[in-house]
């Protein structure tokens, strides 16, 4: 990749790639909103039961994604550098956790419940965006994209319950603002999959370190948010069926189209 070039000379065509690197970069925002959609069609929200189901299925795909597409990937090359990458991963999380919250009560923004609901989500959704990222830019090292199109068609399976949601606690009368915002939700997800792409074609050698960055990222949303709110009061079996649920689809794609 000195020479520039993302994508070397292999059995796909450049414009097939070109195609094919498109849609795993647009997948996951399409999943988000196609889930936001529900909004239209849902006339209530989704029961307790329900809506931890669907945060369980979103902790298991997420999970089985950093380990299978990210994690592994990068501890075959250096596990020192896997590590280093994980734990800046989590880190950086945390930062932007506190941070941003923080930032907006210094600057006098009131952040209701909705804003509070649609900012949590976009921060989780960075990392998915970024995995993505670099999981094609892995691929334009060894010339497959089925890894990287795997990874971005299991985050785009989960931002379809991911996105209903979202959407649906934000009805009321106005349908529309609520598949709006849902929908913005999943906007930081090309664009941190474009950004990443982006700077790993000038930065092949610390490929290993951001694909254990975007693991650690992820990781930690499934354990400090999504799997927290699951276990938060009654129904949490559903979330934990859920997640068995999500893994063993990822496992299964990965097993069928890896």
């Amino acid at each position: 990749m000195a020479s520039g070039k993302l994508f070397p000379k292999g059995s796909v065509d450049t414009i097939e790639r070109a195609i094919l690197t498109a849609a795993g970069i647009a997948l996951p925002f399409v999943g988000t909103a196609l889930g936001a959609s529900a909004v239209f069609f849902i006339r209530k929200k989704p029961s307790e039961s329900t809506r931890k189901a669907f945060l369980g299925f979103a902790c298991g795909v997420m999970l089985a994604a950093s380990v299978w597409s990210l994690l592994i990937p990068a501890v075959e090359v250096h596990w020192a550098i896997a590590a280093a990458g994980f734990m800046a991963g989590v880190g950086a999380m945390v930062g932007l956790d506190a941070s941003i919250p923080r930032l907006a009560r210094s600057r006098g923004l009131a952040m209701g419940p909705e804003a509070m609901l649609v900012l949590a989500v976009t921060l989780h959704n960075l990392p998915e965006g970024m995995a993505v990222g670099v999981a094609l830019a892995g691929a334009g090292v060894d010339g497959s994209l089925a890894e990287a199109l795997l990874l971005s068609l299991g985050i785009a399976i989960q931002n379809l319950p991911e996105g209903a949601i979202i959407s649906t606690p934000l009805t009321g009368r106005k349908k529309l603002r609520a598949f709006c915002l849902g929908t913005a939700s999943g906007i930081v997800e090309p664009l941190g999959a474009l950004l990443t792409l982006w700077l790993t074609a000038f930065l092949s050698p610390a490929l290993p370190f951001v694909l254990a960055f975007a693991a650690g990222a992820m990781v930690y949303v499934v354990f400090e948010e999504l799997a927290a709110e699951i276990h938060s009061g009654p129904h949490s079996f559903h979330g934990t069926i859920g997640m068995a649920l999500g893994f063993t689809l990822m496992m299964v794609l990965d097993a069928a189209l890896g």
